[in-house]
């Protein structure tokens, strides 16, 4: 009776466990029990085989959705128990032959046919079909938060950022192997890029774990990737910041990050937008507060002042005698632009007291408190 093999238990992790905890566990397994550092235990190149199998599958997401509902569903008996409930396996049908199960002559619901489920998991066909070489890989998507000064938030401007994205080693350019070196033919795959076993009845054909789906080994490996063909390298981006960007808002700039494998389109680069508070201004919707102290004079005579406008210019405003605190005058046309609408600049003022007076000015303090009625 052959069984299927729980994907999660090979890698060590729980069915919950994020896509950053399965790749980090991949990795660390991955370097544990690669052939070249255990050259002489066999039993590391097949731990090392099951470990990559498993991460092809969890290690994409949709390959790893379609896994677990397979799961759930215990379609073909389970994962590693008995037919019919999850913890069975599933004994190959008589007269279904050396080929294994025909996926495809099952339905479960508006999943449609197995064959197909199957295929798209583990890149290759339920029925044992030809082997695929490497395909095209879309770069790495890099995903970070943009810290943007609020003036550029409100006007619009261009940031430049460095990003670290994994890339095609210049050293190599992708095939692993040291300058000069010779290039042989997989001995693994026999240069196909992948392998093909039997699981549970049915074929399975993942890429091949020695050469990385490149169907060839090098004499020597790239020092510059160690034989990876991959290597973090950091890149600046310019990033122009719409007007009238709020804190949360995402910009996606396609193909800016990292570089496709194999032909493949590069990944995207998603920033998130977080805008820092300014020392004197303040926003409300696309209105910009520019809070303004008057001194005690200055509001009761009246007053004319002047206030820079978010793009450096001088506005006058004449304060009218007695205007109290939290006053507010409007400049038109002076705040934040933003899908053809733009907002004010509005003045708020308030009254600053002096903490401390010369003898004199607390004696004309006192005469004009005096003057209006006050005793003390």
């Amino acid at each position: 009776m052959a069984q299927t093999k729980d994907f999660y238990a090979v890698l060590g992790v729980s069915a919950s466990a994020s896509q950053d905890d399965i790749k980090k566990q991949y990795r660390r397994l991955a370097k544990q029990y690669h052939p070249d550092a255990n050259r002489n235990d066999p039993k590391a190149a097949e731990r090392f085989k099951e470990i990559s199998e498993a991460n092809n599958v969890l290690g994409d997401a949709e390959k790893r959705k379609q896994y677990d509902d397979m799961r759930r569903l215990g379609a073909l008996g389970g994962f590693g128990g008995s037919r019919g409930g999850p913890t069975g396996g599933y004994q190959q049908p008589s007269g279904s032959g050396a080929g294994g199960i025909r996926f495809d002559q099952f339905d479960i619901g508006g999943l449609g046919g197995l064959g197909d489920l199957f295929s798209s998991m583990f890149g290759g066909g339920a029925r044992g079909g030809t082997a695929r070489g490497p395909t095209a890989e879309r770069g790495q998507s890099v995903e970070m938060t943009l810290e943007v000064p609020f003036r550029i938030a409100a006007l619009g401007g261009k940031i430049p950022v460095e990003i670290e994205v994994t890339e095609e080693c210049p050293t190599c350019h992708g095939n692993g192997a040291a300058p000069g070196a010779t290039i042989k033919q997989c001995t693994e795959c026999n240069g196909r890029g992948v392998v093909t076993f039997g699981q549970g009845g049915f074929a399975v054909t993942r890429p091949c774990p020695m050469c990385l789906g490149r169907g060839q080994i090098p004499s020597e490996r790239c020092p510059k990737c160690q034989g990876g063909g991959e290597v973090r390298a950091k890149r600046t981006v310019v990033i122009s910041v719409p007007s009238g960007v709020e804190s949360g808002s995402k910009v996606r700039l396609s193909g800016q990050a990292g570089k496709g494998q194999g032909g493949g389109p590069p990944g995207d680069l998603i920033i998130n937008m977080q805008v820092q508070p300014d020392r004197f201004y303040r926003r409300e919707g696309l209105d910009v507060i520019a809070p303004v102290p008057l001194n005690i004079a200055q509001a009761t005579l009246g007053s004319k002042i002047s206030v820079r406008t978010l793009d450096g210019r001088k506005v006058s405003i004449k304060i009218p005698a007695g205007t109290p605190s939290g006053k507010r005058f409007r400049v038109r046309g002076q705040g934040v632009e933003k899908n053809g609408a733009k907002g004010d600049l509005i003045i708020e003022t308030s009254i600053a007291v002096p903490e401390s007076l010369s003898p004199e000015q607390e004696q004309a303090m006192r005469e004009f408190a005096t003057a209006g009625g006050m005793k003390f």
